[in-house]
């Protein structure tokens, strides 16, 4: 598209320092967004007039296909966009860039001072022109195991690109591909560590704790959560509903959980464990909120499993409160990073008590002394509790 100029081997000498920048004094930045916005910068101080620059990585997360990552002139940090995974079916993919390069292409190119009936047909490419945007040029990213990314740049500069900006930019690429993968590496750790353990236990994990038998006591409030009937469900479902209906269930009662800063350590088939440390403040407290919107929450959960034809479905939530080890537990090759002890059994046993005494949530005298004087219960009585030896006060929650 252009020729070369006088300052093409000024340029070239500047690309070199921002490759040794990129290589050597990116170590103690954690985070991708940032190294790229840094980049940007540097590469119009090298005298590679970038505009605007988009990184796309797929992550695989259990929400997200991927991300962008956008910069523009001017911006001091790069905006992130998650992508779902459905994306690939929608106008904003089909026929895009990002379409182009994970079909196999290895560049695409579009000067963007033709006029827009000679060029490619995409709406990006119509936002570019609108902007003032010349020239545009995407790349595919390696990774290992030949997994393909995508890296873009824009320029406004009359003509475009030239030749040395793109050998430029394209010697940045190689170096790019590792740094970007050492931190997609590391956040994907984390992603995996929180997706299966949960938050806590996956920062322990990262620290260092992966020794078999390592681990902590912690006072904390338990709740364990159990589906009803749901071997009979399982039995007489199609597998796809039952997978949906798993799901629908555990985000009914994980997200509010987690908003009121328990942890999940667990899924049990069609049940789940979580505590909530009394170190925070509140905990006992927040627990019971989680109960209420989680309750909440499965009414509309059910309120719509009777408008498509499902049955409604029922549970019960044990909740109590003590010391429980917190910990790796398991064989030499397989650990399990979880909670044991009697109170965890106490927990199990309330909520196995749930059904026999027909209550949703039923609470230990120990945790009800907690809450009592900011929630209203209801005294059930006291019951004997299998494994323990004396009968056990019970008190209802209703909220």
């Amino acid at each position: 598209m252009n020729t070369p100029s006088s300052t093409d081997s000024v340029t070239v000498q500047s690309d070199s320092d921002v490759v040794r920048w990129l290589t050597n004094d990116t170590r103690d930045e954690r985070f991708i967004d940032n190294i790229f916005a840094e980049l940007c910068v540097r590469l119009q101080r090298a005298g590679i007039p970038v505009k605007r620059a988009t990184l796309h990585l797929l992550i695989y997360h259990p929400q997200w296909l991927g991300a962008r990552i956008m910069w523009s002139d001017g911006m001091r940090e790069a905006e992130i966009a998650t992508v779902d995974y459905d994306v690939r079916g929608r106008s904003e993919y089909i026929g895009s860039p990002a379409n182009e390069i994970h079909d196999g292409a290895g560049e695409v190119r579009e000067n963007l001072e033709r006029e827009r009936a000679l060029g490619r047909k995409h709406a990006v490419y119509d936002e570019m022109r609108a902007k003032g945007l010349t020239d545009y040029v995407a790349w595919p990213m390696y990774h290992t195991l030949g997994k393909r990314h995508l890296v873009t740049f824009a320029t406004d500069r009359p003509g475009g690109f030239t030749e040395a900006h793109i050998a430029g930019l394209l010697s940045l690429l190689p170096v790019l591909a590792l740094v970007s993968e050492i931190r997609m590496k590391n956040r994907l750790a984390r992603t995996l560590l929180e997706t299966y353990v949960g938050s806590h236990a996956g920062e322990l994990i990262l620290a260092g704790a992966t020794r078999r038998g390592s681990g902590t006591t912690v006072h904390a409030a338990i709740m364990i959560c159990d589906l009803r009937d749901f071997t009979r469900i399982s039995d007489n479902w199609p597998r796809d509903d039952v997978i949906d209906l798993l799901n629908s269930y555990f985000d009914a009662m994980s997200e509010p959980v987690a908003r009121h800063g328990g942890e999940i350590l667990k899924f049990i088939g069609d049940g789940l464990l979580a505590i909530f440390p009394l170190s925070k403040p509140q905990a006992c407290a927040n627990l019971l909120r989680a109960v209420t919107e989680a309750r909440q929450a499965m009414i509309a959960l059910n309120q719509k499993n009777r408008e498509t034809g499902r049955a409604p479905l029922n549970y019960g939530i044990g909740i109590h409160v003590g010391d429980v080890m917190y910990g790796n537990i398991g064989s030499r090759t397989r650990l399990d990073f979880t909670v044991i002890g009697p109170a965890v059994n106490m927990a199990s046993r309330l909520e196995t008590l749930t059904k026999q005494l027909g209550r949703t949530v039923l609470l230990s005298r120990a945790f009800a002394d907690l809450v009592k004087d900011d929630f209203e219960l209801e005294r059930v009585g006291e019951f004997p509790v299998r494994g323990f030896s004396d009968p056990i006060e019970l008190f209802a929650y209703h909220g």
